[in-house]
């Protein structure tokens, strides 16, 4: 099975086996950090290599490289969101997507952003949850789905009324880029039901600061 994946703006086609080989066989030369050149993660059941795009002359999708946007929406987010969520960069994201790769359950990788935008591309080994799955404002807010997301994902109890947290899972939360109230809204929402702050971090970068880097993402089948 061929793997399509898109990383920059180049698309590239990679073995399923995950092994992602830098061109004419060479050492990659654009590595993630000097002694990390790649990631391998599970995404949608298959191995997908994390790499940074090795051509020189590649450059951020349009959508990513326009500086304004009107605000509201599309206004500029604080570097801490809320008390006790910690924000991370792409070196933190990375470890997450490789521990939960292999094997750690703890942790849930979360793409907060409408459809519309995944299906631009997403960081391999991240599930879509929108915020307007969360969101008591958005018109497909249903509080029975959200009961279900909550035991069946996130893995927390309910005990009559109370919700438990003891032993929910750690989410990682992004979206566009410090401009994307999307991942904002989920955590706020989120905190709100009485989920740990701690057991929350948010990638405020988003898919700007990943694409920027050249990083590989995935399109939805």
């Amino acid at each position: 099975m061929i793997e399509r994946l898109l990383t920059g703006t180049l698309l590239v086609a990679t073995l399923a086996s995950g092994a992602v080989a830098a061109e004419n066989g060479e050492e990659l030369r654009v590595k993630i950090t000097k002694e990390l050149p790649s990631v391998t993660v599970e995404h949608g059941g298959e191995p997908v290599t994390i790499r940074r795009d090795q051509d020189p002359e590649a450059r951020i999708d349009d959508e990513y490289a326009r500086t304004s946007r009107n605000c509201p929406p599309f206004c500029v987010q604080p570097m801490q969101l809320l008390p006790g969520v910690t924000t991370i960069g792409e070196i933190e994201m990375l470890e997450f997507l490789r521990r939960k790769s292999e094997g750690d359950d703890s942790i849930l990788v979360i793409d907060s952003r409408t459809p519309d935008w995944v299906a631009r591309g997403t960081i391999p080994g991240a599930v879509n949850i929108p915020w307007t799955r969360l969101h008591r404002g958005a018109s497909t807010y249903d509080p029975f789905l959200v009961e279900n997301l909550l035991i069946d994902r996130f893995g927390a109890e309910l005990d009559g009324t109370v919700w438990d947290f003891r032993d929910a899972r750690t989410l990682v939360l992004f979206c566009n880029g410090p401009w994307c109230g999307q991942s904002p809204t989920n955590i706020k929402a989120l905190v709100s039901m009485g989920y740990p702050a701690h057991k929350i971090h948010w990638y405020r970068g988003g898919m700007q600061a990943w694409q920027s880097l050249g990083l590989t993402t995935v399109q939805p089948e």
